[in-house]
């Protein structure tokens, strides 16, 4: 695993280059976001993914992910957002949100058998860079403290980026140390039925 320091009022612009070669190239990597860290992949690149859901201990067909998109027009390529869904995610994005929308067709095939997906669009200034530069979505997932055999309590996320390179040096390819995470996730929240549902409270609060 290969660590890169960077700074949210300064991305360096030559390592955001290389982190995105390295993504799409089909690399994993484990990234600051505006609520915990997560880990995550080229959203498009098909094994690639898998690799996740094999991180996740999940079924590709029916785990529960994310991606990350630099901005709703962006997230609109790959989900079916109506007027009302736009106008409420305009209010909360960027920010620590998840919002699970309708799947669009233009995502790989291990999304096809899901009808939903989660939209995320973090406010963090490395993210966003990488997301530029990158020019498509990241499959993400939040990084959390590996479960102990038999553990019956959640052991919760993953804060101290020393910790991350630690514990994750054999399954990332890169990190990006972007300081200390949050230990709470997004809000999610559900956009598919005929109100907005909130799933999982988390960092994010939602305003109607």
């Amino acid at each position: 695993m290969e660590t890169y320091k960077l700074y949210e009022n300064n991305p360096n612009s030559r390592i955001l280059q290389d982190i995105a070669r390295v993504i799409r190239d089909g690399g994993i990597i484990i990234y600051p976001t505006d609520s915990v860290y997560a880990i995550g992949c080229d959203a498009l690149n098909q094994r690639a993914v898998e690799k996740i859901y094999q991180y996740r201990k999940e079924d590709a067909k029916t785990g529960h992910l994310s991606i990350i998109c630099k901005d709703i027009s962006q997230a609109d390529e790959y989900t079916k957002i109506s007027k009302e869904q736009y106008k409420l995610m305009h209010r909360h994005l960027p920010g620590p949100f998840t919002f699970i929308l309708e799947t669009g067709l233009k995502l790989p095939k291990v999304f096809r058998s899901r009808k939903t997906v989660g939209i995320r669009v973090p406010n963090n200034k490395i993210l966003h860079a990488l997301l530029e530069e990158l020019d498509g979505p990241i499959l993400t997932t939040s990084l959390k403290v590996p479960v102990v055999e038999e553990e019956e309590i959640d052991p919760g996320y993953m804060t101290d980026p020393f910790l991350i390179e630690e514990t994750f040096r054999h399954q990332a390819d890169i990190l990006i140390d972007g300081g200390y995470g949050q230990e709470q996730p997004s809000t999610v929240v559900d956009l598919t039925g005929d109100a907005p549902e909130i799933v999982r409270q988390g960092v994010g609060e939602l305003e109607l």
